[in-house]
């Protein structure tokens, strides 16, 4: 990422969140108290593509009750002078309409197409706003038409870089899953082992009918596969995934008739290791 870039992202990060640094102090920067609602625009850099409707209808009773705190950041419309062009808060903006507002409260920022699509992204994601495929669209678009590489994404975004690679691969998924994903009925975990796997879609909606977890699916591709596996006792299974969620790291557990076996913990680099090592002496 260039400096220029990492520059503009912090000016557009600190205007919009109040972040009391020097940066704040922008010349670019102007307040305005309120806009017609028609004098916005959808900002085309958004990811956010779903807006929860019973959300909505609760943001719109609140703000006919107590009104817009929080103003809507903006930039001036390149393409209509006069008008502008949401960063953030295209919710409220949603909600205000719906409330009957004809004016809404805006701060306008000076951010190019690059610090709009960091800006809305990086808001989004704070807030868990964004749905699996939403947050993937976000990094493709930052990748493909802003030739950042995974690891500036991933500075960027406080994720590992893994974690950016992982959900930009859920894009290569078959449209019916990518479906499931954007409505919630499948989760990117349950999602990420189906990739690339020939008879995706069936897996998927099996997973969805039969609620299999994360680590299920894993299992069940294997089999599918062709790949014969030992099928691991209910109880077993739980433990396993008890054990990944308490440490944060892979487990696998191999239970012999007699009740004997091994608990295999993977790590992927020294951090990794030394918390293991330090778990298992801990007096």
């Amino acid at each position: 990422m260039s400096p220029n870039k990492k520059k503009g992202l912090g000016r557009g990060l600190s205007a919009l969140f109040g972040d009391q640094t020097s940066e704040v102090k922008n010349p670019k920067k102007e307040e305005l108290n309120s806009v017609l609602i028609s004098d916005l625009s959808r900002n085309p850099y958004q990811p956010r593509e779903i807006f929860n409707e019973e959300k909505l209808k609760e943001l719109s009773n609140s703000i006919k009750q107590n009104g817009i705190i929080q103003p809507i950041a903006v930039r001036p419309n390149k393409n209509d002078p006069g008008k502008y062009e949401i960063i953030a808060g295209e919710r409220r903006w949603l909600a205000a309409q719906k409330a009957g507002l004809h004016k809404v409260p805006v701060t306008i920022l000076d951010l190019s197409d690059v610090e709009s699509l960091e800006v809305a992204i990086v808001e989004n994601i704070q807030r868990d706003d964004l749905n699996p495929v939403e947050e993937a669209r976000g990094y493709k678009r930052l990748s493909e038409e802003f030739k950042y590489d995974h690891e500036s994404i991933s500075k960027l975004m406080s994720k590992s870089r893994s974690h950016i690679s992982n959900m930009m691969r859920l894009l290569t998924l078959p449209p019916d899953i990518i479906s499931m994903l954007e409505e919630g009925s499948l989760t990117s975990g349950q999602a990420r082992p189906l990739i690339g796997i020939s008879n995706a879609s069936q897996i998927a909606e099996e997973v969805v009918a039969k609620n299999y977890s994360a680590r299920k699916v894993e299992y069940l591709v294997k089999t599918k596969k062709g790949k014969p596996i030992k099928t691991l006792d209910a109880n077993i299974l739980k433990a396993q995934e008890n054990l990944e969620k308490k440490l944060g790291l892979k487990v696998n557990i191999s239970n012999r008739k007699n009740n004997s076996g091994k608990v295999i913990i993977e790590y992927k680099d020294l951090e990794q290791f030394e918390l293991i090592h330090d778990l298992l002496t801990k007096s």
